[in-house]
C-alpha cells in the first residue's frame, strides 16, 4: 500500500505545474483543519494553533496573515467525530479579509487507521479600504468618487460557501483530499446582477501527505510531507522534509519550485505547547528588494477522556 501511494504522489507531483496562488502557509502542518474538514479530531487530543506570517516585509501593502484553529474529537452514539473552528485574517493590497469556517467530520476505522470524512462552512467577511491617487485637474481620469463602480468607504461585503474532505491518518502516515470554495462563493460589491461587479471565490483543490520514518537511533526521525494545491489553472506544490530529535526539537527545509526554499525550526517548550519558525529564501528577482519572509507557529495540545485507553501522540507530523 505504501508503495502505491508513493507512485501515486509521483504521477501527481509530475502533472501539476508550478506556481504560486491564494495565501501560502510554509508550516502547513498547523492549518490542516484550514484546508481539509475531514482533518477535524484526526489528532485524538484537543489541538490549538495560531500562525503568523509576514510575506515580502520592506513592501508597503505586502500580504499577511493571521490564523487561529481547533480541532477535538468526540463520541456520540458511539460513533467517532471530530469538530473544528478556524478565523482567518488575510491582508494583501487594499483587500482585508477575514473568515469563519466550522468544520464537521464523521470518522471511520479503516486498516490501521481512521478515515475522517468531513464538511465545512466558510463565512467570509471582506473591506475594501483603497488609497486612490487621481491626479489633480487631470480631464482623462475618472475621479472615484464619480463613478458608481469604484467604493469609497470599508463597508463590508460577505460571502459564504462551502468544503469537503478527506483525510487519512494511522501511527505513521496521514493522506488528505479537500476541495473548498465548492460552490464559489461571491462578493457583491453594488447591488446589482452584472458579473463586472461581483467576484467569486475560486473552487480551491489540496492533497496533503506525510510519512513518519524512524531511523536506526531511536532519538531521530524522519518526516517528510507534501502540499499539492491547485484552482484547475494555476498549481503549487511544497515538498517539506523535518529531522525530529527526541520528540522535542525540529529542522528541515521545504522546497517550492519557482517560488522559494524554506528553512524550518521549532522545539516543545514544555509537554504539549510547541513553537515553530519558518524563514523563505524567495528564488525570484524579487529577493534583492525585500526582507527574509517569516512566519512563527505555535501549537497546544492536550489530551481529553474520548477513549477508554490512554491516548498519545508520537510526532510533530501530527500536531
Amino acid at each position: 500500500m505504501n508503495k502505491l501511494i508513493l507512485i501515486l504522489l509521483g504521477l501527481i507531483i509530475s502533472i501539476f505545474s508550478q506556481a504560486q496562488q491564494d495565501y501560502q502557509i510554509s508550516q502547513f502542518m498547523y492549518d490542516q483543519i484550514s484546508i481539509n474538514p475531514g482533518a477535524a479530531g484526526s489528532k485524538d487530543i484537543v489541538t490549538t494553533n495560531a500562525i503568523l506570517r509576514q510575506q515580502w516585509p520592506g513592501i508597503e501593502h505586502a500580504p499577511e496573515n493571521i490564523i487561529l484553529n481547533g480541532d477535538f474529537p468526540f463520541k456520540l452514539f458511539s460513533k467517532s467525530h471530530g469538530f473544528g473552528v478556524s478565523i482567518t485574517r488575510d491582508k494583501i493590497g487594499f483587500y482585508n479579509d477575514i473568515s469563519l469556517k466550522p468544520s464537521y467530520a464523521f470518522r471511520a476505522n479503516v486498516g490501521n487507521g481512521k478515515l475522517g470524512i468531513g464538511i465545512s462552512l466558510n463565512i467570509q467577511n471582506r473591506t475594501l479600504n483603497p488609497d486612490w491617487q487621481i491626479p489633480d485637474n487631470s480631464t482623462i481620469h475618472t475621479r472615484f468618487s464619480d463613478d458608481p463602480l469604484i467604493p469609497e468607504s470599508e463597508d463590508p461585503i460577505f460571502a459564504i460557501d462551502i468544503g469537503f474532505g478527506l483525510f487519512y491518518k494511522s501511527d505513521e502516515l496521514f493522506v488528505g483530499f479537500s476541495s473548498t470554495h465548492i460552490n464559489e462563493g461571491t462578493f457583491k460589491y453594488i447591488e446589482a446582477t452584472d458579473e463586472e461587479v461581483q467576484e467569486k471565490l475560486k473552487r480551491h483543490y489540496y492533497i496533503t501527505s506525510g510519512y513518519n520514518i524512524l531511523l536506526p537511533n531511536p532519538s531521530f526521525e524522519l518526516l517528510p510531507s507534501l502540499l499539492i494545491q491547485s484552482d484547475g489553472s494555476i498549481h503549487k506544490f511544497d515538498l517539506n522534509i523535518l529531522l525530529l530529535y527526541n520528540k522535542k526539537f525540529w529542522g528541515g527545509v521545504t522546497y517550492r519550485p519557482g517560488s522559494a526554499v524554506v528553512g524550518m525550526l521549532g522545539l516543545e517548550i514544555i509537554n504539549g505547547l510547541k513553537i515553530g519558525y519558518a524563514y523563505d529564501f524567495d528564488t525570484s528577482a524579487i529577493m534583492k528588494h525585500i526582507s527574509i519572509p517569516y512566519e512563527i507557529a505555535v501549537s497546544y495540545s492536550f489530551k481529553i477522556g474520548v477513549e477508554k485507553t490512554p491516548q498519545k501522540y508520537k510526532s510533530i507530523r501530527f500536531l
